[in-house]
């Protein structure tokens, strides 16, 4: 399958021992009372987070290495409510498990992990789909990948954030994930029309940002190589609030108070509707 629509393919493989080395070292310097600070993450404390990347470790061992069946799916349930009972599941059950442990699981399974990454082709098929990219079609290996690094990165700002200590967000780590997030502006605007032709820029100042655009085909909306110097829409957003925003870490309007939109409304306004997870709005 031309996955060219969704832009030059990412090799994050690199990445995931030095995003994991700098998560190791921020929970070995908590102190008791960190492990217990509440998160971004409705029920879930700092403990909670690092149970939840063990969690990803695991599963991803035990289904690509290993080929190990997961759980079913629940009668009408939708991808969103699965994973939020499974990550439950786990989440709880992890909670037995005390921080030395808990950094010891994730420094040794996330070195096998990396094998397991290393060993397979970032051209080939993943067997999953990246819902917020590309629904109900199997993603190539890189962008399954770079949709996992992103994650783990994301988890890691969370407890940064709980516990007050900032970092791992210099250009070679942070870069990749804006980057990832960008993959989903098509699927971002697969319902916004336009003229084929119309093409609309995100610009993220910064040694971690740059810029990004994405264009009206005839069959679809796809990231462009080239921008036109004139587009119909732009919108500059800082890379804190970019990742933020496409995590629903803050909602659409404060992105929107933090932006600086130009040209076209509509395409704008669409744009800062963009969504990097799998994730259900509340009713």
């Amino acid at each position: 399958m031309d996955w060219t629509w969704l832009g030059p393919p990412l090799d994050v493989r690199p990445l995931f021992p030095v995003e994991r080395g700098a998560l190791v070292d921020l929970l070995a310097a908590l102190g008791p009372d960190e492990w217990s600070r509440a998160t971004v993450c409705p029920g879930w404390a700092v403990r909670d987070v690092a149970g939840h990347i063990l969690h990803d470790y695991v599963r991803r061992l035990s289904a690509d290495r290993d080929r190990h069946p997961g759980p079913d799916f629940g009668p009408d349930e939708t991808l969103a409510a699965f994973l939020t009972r499974t990550n439950e599941d786990f989440v709880r059950t992890a909670r037995q498990i005390s921080p030395r442990l808990m950094i010891d699981l994730l420094a040794h399974l996330g070195t096998q992990l990396d094998t397991e990454w290393w060993s397979r082709e970032m051209g080939g098929h993943a067997g999953v789909d990246v819902s917020w990219a590309a629904p109900g079609v199997a993603a190539p290996v890189w962008l399954d990948s770079a949709r996992e690094y992103s994650e783990l990165w994301v988890h890691q700002q969370q407890i940064r954030d709980a516990v007050g200590r900032p970092g791992a967000t210099e250009p070679r780590l942070l870069h990749p994930v804006l980057d990832t997030f960008m993959r989903a502006l098509p699927q971002t605007l697969h319902r916004t029309s336009a003229p084929v032709g119309t093409t609309v820029r995100v610009r993220v100042p910064g040694s971690a940002g740059g810029q990004w655009a994405v264009a009206r085909h005839m069959d679809r909306w796809a990231l462009a190589h080239d921008a036109p110097a004139v587009v119909a829409a732009e919108v500059e957003i800082d890379a804190d609030t970019l990742w933020r925003l496409a995590t629903r870490g803050i909602t659409v309007q404060t992105a929107h108070n933090r932006a600086t939109t130009r040209g076209d409304t509509t395409l704008s306004s669409a744009v800062l509707n963009i969504v990097s997870i799998v994730w259900e709005p509340s009713a």
